[in-house]
This record gives structure tokens, C-alpha cells and sequence, in this order.
């Protein structure tokens, strides 16, 4: 009797042992590869598995997440011989994990020799300047290349980045050199363009002003010319209105002209500062004599105009007809 229960236990715990073996749980993210007697028989994706103890097993365990691959530095010679380091990553990414386990051995190394070598061969292809400028090219390169190469295997190259490329120094001193000549250069140009905009500035500037000025001496001249024919116009006026009167008054208004005049020539014989004597016709000095004369003048020719005879105040005689006398009327010594 307890030998029966002994073989009872012992065929339990053989029983456990066995679904032990056999259940497989797959993690998120992973798939692993089944193998039956030595030979690949499905993938199992993420979740609970049973398979045959002793028969089956798990043959690879395969990261089916996006995986990120760090290229060591190369030294790499450019197409006009410069040695460049580079340094590089590719993000890969496996969609079969029956080809990734099985078409390749050690899918890593063997990615990383591959994008080593496409590597030397792009970048060697290009001068320095090309490596330096177009990284985005010599990514793009890379990425048709080894995409291409890998994808038997499985796998899905999605980038390829250039971290970092490092030229030699005396190549680096020189670029610095190249650099600041070439800002120095714009410098100087963005300076003489500067001059020259403020030339042509200044230079538009004189030519505006000179134009104003001329339109303002136009101006000027036309108005000075307008104000001459008015004065014009009304000299002309005022001489039609003297003769409309000497018309119609006769020798009346003659004399009182006569008389206006001599009054302001005998006015600007004070001013003269230079002469101590001065010559007066006759006529003169006995109108300066006597004021009572204007009166007699002006009223003769208001007389006149109304009918009455003249007053008999002498008009001056022409040169043509009587010489005229002339006395001296000596100046004070304060004058």
C-alpha cells in the first residue's frame, strides 16, 4: 500500500514537472523562436505558450523593439586625401524574427561591419568640404545602402545619423583662418556699400537742393518781374490820369505839379554831405523865400480850375527861351 502511493506521488510530480517544462510565457516586446528536435519550428509572440518537453525548446530569444546600434569612430581618407574620424548610430528595427535568428550569425556585429564599411565608401567618395556640408546626403547614402544589405536578414534599417565628423587640426586651424577672412571680406563689402549708398544719398541730396534753389530763383525772378509790370501798370495809370488832368485844367494843374516837384528838390538839397554851396536856380530861392508862394500857387490853380485868372505866379522859363540866374547860399559851418 505505501509502495502504490509512493509511485502515485512520483507520477504527480512527474506530471508537474512536465507542464512546468512545457509552458512558455513570451514577454511584450520579444518573440522567441521554437525549436523541434533541433529544427526552427514557429515564433511565439508575446503571451502563454505549451509546448512538448523534450521535444521542443526555445532556440532564440529575439528583441523586436527599435534597437539603436553605436558605430565606433573610423578615420576614414576623403577623396582629396584629408584623414576624417567619424563617428556614427543605426536604429534598426527586426520584422522577422525567423530570418533575424536564423539567415545571419550575430545580427549586431553584423550590422555594425556593414555600416562600417558603406560608410568608408560613401564618405570616401566626397572631399572634404562635401563631408562637412552634406551630412544629410551622406545619411540619406547610407541608409539606401544598408537598408538594401539587410534586408534578408529580416530586419528594417530606419536611420542612419552621422554623430560627429572631425577633420585634422592643421585642417581645422586652417578652416578658421578661411572663416574669418571670408567674414572679414563681407565686412569690407557690406562697407563699401555702405559708402556707396551714402555717396549716392548725399549726392541725390545736392541735386534736390539744387533744383529747389533754381525753381526758388524761377520764383523769385517771376514774381520781381510780376511786381515790375504792376508798378509799370500803375506808373502808366497815374501818367494818364496827369494828363487827363493837365487835359482838362490847362496850366492850373502844370503849375501845381511844378510846384509839388520844386518843394521835394529844395527838401534834398540839405542832405547832400559833401558840398558847402549850393546852386539854386532863381525861381527856387523865391519859392524857398517865400511860403506864401505855394499858397498863391495852389490857389491860382484851384482858381483856375473853377474859371478865375491865374495869380501871376511866374512859371519858370525853358533854357530855350530865358538864362536862368543862380545864387550862392553858402551853408552853415555846422552842416
Amino acid at each position: 500500500m505505501l509502495g502504490g502511493t509512493l509511485v502515485l506521488m512520483l507520477l504527480v510530480l512527474v506530471v508537474v514537472m512536465f507542464l512546468v517544462m512545457g509552458v512558455r510565457i513570451v514577454k511584450q516586446g520579444f518573440v522567441y523562436t521554437i525549436e523541434r528536435l533541433g529544427k526552427y519550428h514557429l515564433a511565439a509572440d508575446p503571451g502563454l505558450h505549451i509546448i512538448y518537453p523534450f521535444i521542443d525548446r526555445v532556440g532564440h530569444k529575439i528583441n523586436m523593439m527599435e534597437q539603436v546600434l553605436d558605430i565606433p569612430g573610423q578615420e576614414i581618407i576623403t577623396k582629396d586625401n584629408a584623414m576624417v574620424g567619424v563617428d556614427a548610430v543605426v536604429f534598426f528595427q527586426v520584422l522577422d524574427a525567423g530570418k533575424a535568428a536564423y539567415e545571419v550569425s550575430g545580427l549586431q556585429n553584423a550590422i555594425l561591419a556593414l555600416t562600417t564599411t558603406n560608410l568608408r565608401t560613401v564618405m570616401g567618395s566626397m572631399d572634404l568640404d562635401e563631408t562637412l556640408s552634406k551630412r544629410d546626403e551622406i545619411n540619406a547614402r547610407l541608409l539606401s545602402v544598408v537598408d538594401h544589405a539587410t534586408s534578408p536578414w529580416g530586419i528594417k534599417i530606419t536611420r542612419v545619423e552621422i554623430k560627429d565628423i572631425r577633420p585634422p587640426v592643421d585642417i581645422s586651424e586652417a578652416m578658421a583662418r578661411q572663416m574669418k577672412a571670408e567674414r572679414l571680406k563681407r565686412a569690407e563689402i557690406l562697407e563699401a556699400e555702405g559708402d556707396k549708398t551714402s555717396s549716392i544719398l548725399r549726392a541725390e541730396g545736392r541735386k534736390q537742393s539744387a533744383i529747389l534753389e533754381a525753381e526758388g530763383k524761377r520764383e523769385a525772378q517771376f514774381r520781381d518781374a510780376e511786381a515790375r509790370e504792376r508798378a509799370a501798370q500803375a506808373e502808366a495809370k497815374a501818367t494818364e490820369m496827369v494828363s487827363n488832368a493837365i487835359a482838362s485844367s490847362g496850366n492850373q494843374a502844370i503849375n501845381y505839379f511844378i510846384a509839388q516837384e520844386y518843394t521835394k528838390a529844395v527838401g534834398k538839397f540839405a542832405d547832400s554831405p559833401n558840398a558847402k554851396t549850393i546852386l539854386f536856380p532863381v525861381e527856387a530861392t523865391q519859392l524857398i523865400g517865400s511860403l506864401g508862394g505855394i499858397g498863391e500857387l495852389i490857389k491860382g490853380t484851384f482858381d483856375g480850375a473853377e474859371g478865375t485868372v491865374d495869380s501871376g505866379m511866374p512859371i519858370p522859363a525853358s533854357r530855350d527861351t530865358a538864362p536862368t540866374r543862380r545864387t550862392s547860399v553858402p551853408r552853415s559851418r555846422g552842416e
